[in-house]
């Protein structure tokens, strides 16, 4: 795809790579959400401005978007949350999920965690197909061998 935008899609990979490690994965302020309910964390860097929003707790739904000049140029989808009858375990899944969404891994340009990350008793998977432009993806956690929690995410370019 030929970028018709005033950015590279390396440097809006980058951007969208630090507001998601500096906000609800970095334990970032949450903000005053714009809807009743909601969650939100926000990140700014120069003219590119980042929002996540999600809804729920044990089953949520979310979207981020990322504006240039006050234009959404990007978002993405997620959803999905902790398997049935494994709610007693959501504060530590969310807690190694931050740990697993702050872990790079070399030439992935991933929108959640690296392909995979171990902690202990906890396992983290991320398939992702596509890139920035186009992309969707799968990650799990298990502990102790057992899936305990999933979500799917699917995003993009908007032009």
């Amino acid at each position: 795809m030929n970028n018709p935008l005033p950015f590279t899609f390396d440097s809006l990979f980058s951007f969208i790579n630090k507001a998601g490690k500096a906000t609800w994965a970095g334990d970032g302020k949450e903000i005053e959400a714009e809807r009743k309910d909601f969650h939100e964390f926000e990140y700014k860097e120069g003219k590119f401005y980042y929002r996540d929003s999600y809804v729920g707790n044990f089953k949520s739904r979310g979207m981020e978007v990322v504006r240039h000049n006050d234009k959404p140029v990007w978002s993405a989808l997620y959803g999905g949350g902790m398997i049935t009858g494994k709610e007693d375990i959501a504060d530590h899944t969310f807690n190694f999920l931050k740990k697993a969404m702050s872990a790079d891994e070399e030439n992935f340009q991933s929108f959640r965690g690296p392909h995979s990350f171990t902690y202990g008793d906890w396992k983290y998977s991320y398939a992702q197909e596509g890139a920035v432009e186009e992309f969707s993806g799968y990650e799990k956690i298990y502990y102790k061998n057992e899936l305990v929690f999933f979500h799917r995410i699917i995003g993009g370019m908007i032009i």
